[in-house]
């Protein structure tokens, strides 16, 4: 017997059941999408064929089990991307998603979006978890460039030198950038939102913009002069470049303008216009020169008094710029080219320029040249003109005025005014030099009274002509011989080697002397005392070098007449000076006389101390407390320095770890102390640091060493190598006096500095502007470099808020505190409260 049973419903279940999986097979291949499904009670897992396409691995490389999908997340995203969707799973949620980074089987990373779906049972517990897993590496790319590429637009638009403004096609502003606020002088939210025309200064001006928008909507750009009018009232002219600004549909939306200010530029054009009104009857009635150069020809008009004016008639000189500058002096020619070519690139309102020319017969004429140039709406000169007018008269007045003003009529040798004008000249470059040197002979003629008692003063004066022209013939080329009054005169060496070089112009002189005079047939003996002053003396004005020299003639005559004396008194008080000060400072070290001061140093912020400068002091048993300018000179000369300089920075960094230990709170309190060239060239410096260091179990990074910026920069290659080695002992080097020298920003790059002290020169004028502008540009640099600053010399608060508003991290001055010494310092630590908040 059989039982018939109805299975009819059954192989449709099983028949669509099979459809459905032949589905989902179809959709995982035919997806770009890597899909996968993980059991949460058996902890089995599964991988769509999408995994091994988007990946790269084989079907062999690929593990069902969780920890295989682990071992590929980034390392950086696994906790965050594990803890988000255990929190889906454990909590009450059926969706969660994220983005994180999956390891491609070439070891690459791949940025991907995971999405997930959670089932749960009845009860609600999660019983399988399926997701879908897309890579978005080209869309990350593509969003990073997009961030990258609007920074760089914003920036552009907020640093171009030109103003740009945003319109619609109704003029309603939609963008300004700063330069157009700057230019109008209204902040930017009083303009957006509101229309151009309310900012125009002339009704007309509505309808060239009116007329310009319509050219736009046709894809069409143009360029236009406004007048704007500023907040202030004033009205000021533009040139504006409109460009159509077109929406993502291709359609226009509005414009995008360029504004240049060009009010500076109509202003000349205004003026000019007037002058060509006036330029026909100028040109008949003037009693100058008239030339009109057309640039973009090359081709000059010279009106006919021009050519008169050079002796010649219209027919005679052509209309080349040769006509022009083929005649003027070769002395003359480049000055006033350069002078010409300045005012056509715009850098004067005007040129102007006196120069010799050549006439017809010959001769050199002076002439002042004036004019003006003509600019299109670029600013570009395409035509300049102007007038030309002989003042030969007015010069050669000028230059016998000048002659005769510093020269002396009697004998045309210069006189007290020029000589000392030239001797203000050596003195500087002496000191500016240590290479040069110079020399003043101050003559006196012997016995010259008693020739004008006995012949007259007319042969006294032809004496005084002759000893001049002999004086004349003595000296070197390109020494000065002078005339400074009476019967007195001086010569100025210049570039002498030393006294020798004097002494021997000296006697040449007496030697061009001992010949006979001549006067009214009378044969007459001259001889002249000479005194004698070098520069090796240092002088820091002429008079005194001119004084010496005189002191030094009367010494002479007083010791018999016709010879020469230097001057050495005041050599002779420094050389002892200097011999004692140099053998008391040999003993200075075995008497214990040095000692150290301490300034603080604070955060310009808080007020709090973060460090000090250990300052020398040396307590002379005869001339009491000495500071370091009055010593450290004749140590540096003498290289006394190097062993000064190290028990500086041994007691420096013993006092340190005293207060360190004293303080515990204070571990970060770090010691200055001043390196000096004569350390830096000693290649032990950085071994005596690391055992100083070591003797005082201080840390490397707590040690200041300062070293004045122009040390840095004169002897760059020569201290190059020892700071490289200080830096690698993790020693922090400050540059100090910065801004008093001559750093660049490649130079500052080669050196390993860690802050820059800015010189108390220009902090004591922040309240002028060029030095307020010089800090500002220090700090500036400093940060760009990645340095912090110390301000030196601050004494107001003043000074300390300019200092803090422009983001200087420390200061040190009279504000805070003056030097004190160690015992003062530590009572100033004890005192928890800021030094001046």
């Amino acid at each position: 017997l059989g039982i018939l049973v109805d299975i009819t419903e059954r192989k449709r279940a099983e028949e669509d059941l099979k459809k459905s999986r032949e589905r989902f097979q179809l959709v995982t291949r035919a997806t770009n999408d890597a899909l996968w499904e993980w059991d949460a009670v058996t902890g089995e897992g599964w991988w769509s064929e999408g995994v091994q396409t988007l990946f790269g691995y084989s079907a062999e490389e690929v593990r069902t089990d969780s920890e295989w999908w682990r071992e590929r997340v980034h390392p950086e995203d696994v906790e965050r991307i594990e803890s988000g969707i255990l929190a889906v799973i454990k909590g009450n949620g059926h969706h969660w998603s994220d983005e994180y980074r999956f390891r491609r089987a070439d070891g690459s990373y791949a940025h991907v979006l995971d999405r997930a779906h959670v089932a749960r049972d009845a009860a609600g517990k999660a019983i399988r978890v399926m997701g879908a897993i897309i890579d978005i590496t080209g869309r990350k790319r593509s969003d990073t460039a997009l961030r990258a590429s609007e920074r760089r637009y914003r920036t552009l638009v907020e640093e171009m030198n030109e103003g740009l403004i945003v319109t619609d096609l109704r003029e309603v502003i939609e963008f300004v950038n700063d330069r157009i606020c700057a230019l109008l002088g209204y902040p930017r939210e009083e303009m957006v939102g509101r229309t151009t025309f309310e900012f125009m200064a002339r009704a007309e001006d509505r309808e060239i913009v009116v007329s310009k928008a319509q050219l736009r909507e046709q894809g069409i750009s143009d360029r236009y002069e406004l007048a704007f009018r500023r907040r202030s009232g004033e009205t000021v002219w533009t040139l504006v470049s409109g460009t159509p600004l077109v929406d993502a549909g291709g359609a226009v939306a509005g414009t995008i303008g360029i504004v240049t200010d060009i009010t500076e530029r109509k202003r000349t054009e205004d003026a000019l216009r007037q002058s060509e009104e006036r330029y026909a009857l100028a040109a008949a009635g003037a009693n100058d020169g008239l030339w009109d150069w057309d640039l973009t020809k090359n081709e000059v008009y010279y009106s006919s008094r021009w050519k008169a004016m050079l002796g010649y008639d219209d027919a005679a000189i052509g209309n080349s710029p040769e006509e022009w500058f083929g005649r003027v002096h070769h002395d003359d020619l480049e000055w006033l080219k350069v002078t010409l070519d300045g005012h056509l690139a715009g850098a004067t309102a005007h040129f102007e320029a006196a120069h010799r020319i050549r006439h017809r017969d010959g001769t050199l004429r002076w002439m002042l040249t004036r004019g003006l140039a003509v600019r299109d709406a670029t600013g570009r000169a395409y035509r300049v003109a102007g007038s030309q007018t002989d003042i030969t008269e007015r010069k050669v007045t000028e230059q016998q005025l000048m002659h005769d003003a510093f020269h002396d009529a009697l004998t045309g040798l210069p006189n007290r005014a020029l000589f000392m004008d030239e001797l203000v000249h050596s003195v500087h470059r002496a000191k500016r030099r240590k290479d040069y040197a110079f020399a003043v002979l101050y003559l006196d003629v012997d016995r010259f009274k008693l020739v004008n008692d006995s012949l007259g003063h007319g042969a006294g004066d032809q004496m005084l002509v002759a000893l001049a022209r002999r004086l004349q013939e003595a000296v070197r080329p390109g020494d000065r011989v002078a005339r400074l009054g009476g019967d007195e005169f001086a010569v100025l060496l210049d570039d002498v080697t030393d006294g020798s070089d004097a002494t021997r112009v000296a006697g040449r002189i007496q030697e061009a002397l001992e010949a006979p005079l001549d006067l009214a047939g009378r044969e007459v003996f001259s001889t002249a005392s000479i005194g004698i002053a070098l520069s090796l003396t240092g002088y820091d004005r002429a008079e005194d070098a001119l004084r010496d020299a005189d002191l030094a003639s009367y010494r002479a005559k007083a010791q018999g007449r016709d010879r020469c004396e230097v001057f050495d008194l005041g050599m002779h008080a420094r050389a002892v000076a200097r011999l004692e000060l140099e053998t008391d400072l040999r003993r200075a070290l075995e008497r214990r006389e040095f000692g150290l001061d301490y300034q603080p140093i604070v955060a310009l912020e808080s007020g709090d101390i973060v460090g000090f400068e250990a300052l020398l002091r040396w307590r002379h048993p005869h001339r009491g407390l000495l500071g370091p300018g009055e010593f450290v000179p004749v140590a540096e000369d003498t290289g006394l320095i190097v062993p000064i300089g190290r028990w500086v920075l041994r007691e420096a960094c013993r006092q340190l770890c005293e207060w360190r230990r004293a303080f515990p709170d204070r571990s970060t309190l770090g010691i200055s102390v001043n390196v000096s060239f004569k350390q830096l060239l000693r290649v032990d410096l950085p071994q005596h640091v690391e055992q100083v260091l070591a003797e005082a179990e201080l840390q490397a990074r707590r040690l200041h060493l300062e070293v004045t910026e122009n040390v840095i920069m004169e002897h760059a290659e020569a201290v190059a190598s020892v700071l490289a080695r200080l830096k690698d002992l993790n020693v922090r080097l400050h540059m100090d006096d910065f801004g008093t020298g001559y750093s660049s920003l490649s130079n500052l790059r080669r050196f390993p500095v860690d802050a820059l002290k800015i010189d108390r020169l220009f902090v004591s004028r922040m309240e002028e502007a060029e030095n307020l502008e010089i800090v500002r540009t220090i700090i500036a640099l400093a940060h760009h470099l990645g340095l912090r600053v110390i301000a030196e010399g601050v004494e107001t608060g003043t000074q300390a808020a300019q200092l803090r508003a422009l983001e200087c991290e420390y200061g040190q001055g009279f504000l805070y505190s003056r030097p004190v010494s160690a015992e003062a310092a530590a009572a100033l630590l004890a005192n928890r409260s800021a030094l001046a908040p």
